[in-house]
């Protein structure tokens, strides 16, 4: 049972909410200054963070892996003692392809996010046509943009890099990140270095060029930073959480406890009703659940706070994982690779091709390829049966790449309304909604993927950020 009084509870145990229960509690549990549970409603921690092992295949539910560029996730990895195990990408493969025109095309070197920086690449690319590669180049000529405030990343994109930018270069990309709309997504939320450049250099292309020079000489090894730009762990990013859990101990993670409501007393506590009948009593409440959640616990609370984290809109994804033979493939997987266009008639958003992107992704002789569905443009279609997935999934993969063969292996996984959407505006409204919380709701705070972005390294600043709030809250008097 969880226990009846706690300083400090957590809703939630994915990531964000096993992240802040470790930046609050010191690492050694003797010196634990206060008490701190966290209440997870599903049988084992870590939420999206999910890795299944089967005859030899590492197959991931959720992120296969985490950016460096954000220094968050390895830092963690480190202190957790996962250093050794950390792998990175498969560089020698290292090319990725868009799905445009019924045909993969590579996406050009030197590309940088979304910015071009090398001419050679770009101008033999068969991705863009002349009049695109014409208007990507205008770039260079283009005024700074006078206005200030937030701005779609279509526009922003297409202001810059033209029209084929969005639908061969952003949409893909964020297809395989936010599963969302370029059209409907912030850019100070998603991509706020995009904008910074623009305002410092007026050029994308002059500013990403800048800024390589501008990079350190000396390897990021040598400094004793990680030289690959994504880090995995060896037997998959459950170990990830799974350490995060050894660490905590049960007498923190309570799995298996639902919060059904939220109550506060006349002496500013927080009282968490459970769904098994119980009750626990904590002075401050951090909710790491998707916000929708958050909203249903504390609308009887404050009205506003509640309308204000429904209007965060979600959609919903699956991946589906096949394992093969290899050689019952027609072509080698020479890449990481493909998203696709926007338009592009086919029900895949991407397709990573795992066992060549990292290692000890699959058994000898054998590969291991990812499809993702749904999203904003799609979301119907990650409700579908599981035998109409796969079949839809095996004809793409047939007319794109030419395997016909039976999967040796199959896994399924379904995101539903797991995918927040950063509409224009997000990261003020965002204030607006932390500012609302400490009004109205003293002691409440707000964590997770929601908020301030979505990837792994994103989650973990948020925790600990919102754990060095509770803790000078604490420190605060009443």
């Amino acid at each position: 049972m969880a226990p009846a009084q706690v300083d400090v509870a957590v809703v939630g145990g994915g990531l964000a909410g096993l992240a802040t229960a470790y930046y609050l509690l010191p690492p050694a549990p003797a010196g634990r200054a206060h008490s701190v549970v966290v209440l997870e409603q599903a049988a084992r921690p870590g939420g999206k963070v999910v890795t299944a092992r089967d005859g030899g295949f590492v197959i991931e539910g959720g992120p296969d892996s985490f950016i460096t560029q954000k220094a968050d996730a390895y830092t963690l990895c480190q202190e957790l003692g996962l250093g050794d195990q950390l792998i990175g990408t498969n560089d020698a493969r290292r090319k990725t392809y868009v799905l445009a025109g019924g045909r993969l095309h590579r996406l050009p070197e030197g590309l940088l996010l979304i910015v071009p920086t090398r001419a050679g690449p770009l101008l033999r690319s068969g991705l863009f046509s002349p009049a695109g590669k014409l208007r990507l180049a205008l770039d260079l000529l283009l005024p700074c943009r006078r206005a200030t405030g937030d701005e779609s990343l279509a526009a922003f994109a297409g202001r810059r890099l033209g029209q084929e930018a969005v639908d061969k270069l952003v949409t893909p990309l964020l297809a395989g990140i936010y599963t969302g709309d370029p059209a409907g997504l912030s850019l100070q939320a998603t991509f706020p270095q995009l904008a910074e450049l623009e305002r410092r250099q007026r050029s994308l292309i002059l500013g990403m060029r800048a800024r390589q020079r501008e990079a350190p000489a000396a390897p990021a090894a040598a400094a004793g930073r990680p030289t690959s730009t994504f880090l995995a762990l060896r037997d998959g990013m459950q170990g990830l959480v799974d350490a995060l859990a050894a660490h905590l101990g049960p007498e923190v993670i309570r799995t298996g406890r639902q919060v059904a409501s939220l109550a506060r007393d006349t002496g500013g506590r927080y009282r968490l009703h459970l769904t098994d009948g119980t009750t626990v009593t904590a002075a401050q409440v951090v909710l790491a659940t998707p916000a929708a959640v958050a909203a249903a616990l504390v609308a009887p609370l404050d009205a506003a706070l509640a309308a204000g984290l429904r209007a965060i809109r979600t959609v919903s994804s699956a991946t589906i994982s096949l394992g093969y033979r290899a050689a019952d493939l027609a072509r080698p997987l020479d890449g990481f690779g493909f998203v696709v266009a926007a338009r592009e008639p086919t029900p895949l958003l991407a397709c990573t091709w795992t066992s060549s992107k990292f290692d000890h992704r699959a058994p000898p002789e054998h590969v291991l390829l990812r499809a993702f569905v749904g999203g904003a443009r799609d979301e119907a279609r990650a409700a579908l049966p599981d035998a109409e997935l796969v079949r839809q999934v095996r004809a793409e993969l047939a007319r794109l790449l030419g395997i016909r063969a039976a999967p040796v292996l199959t896994r399924i996984y379904r995101w539903p309304a797991a995918n927040p959407q950063y509409a224009v505006g997000h990261l003020d409204r965002v204030a607006q909604l932390e500012a609302r919380a400490a009004q109205a709701m003293p002691g409440l705070f707000l964590t997770g993927s929601a908020y301030r972005g979505v990837g792994l390294p994103d989650c973990i600043k948020n925790a600990r950020q919102t754990a060095a709030q509770v803790t000078r809250s604490q420190a605060t008097p009443g």
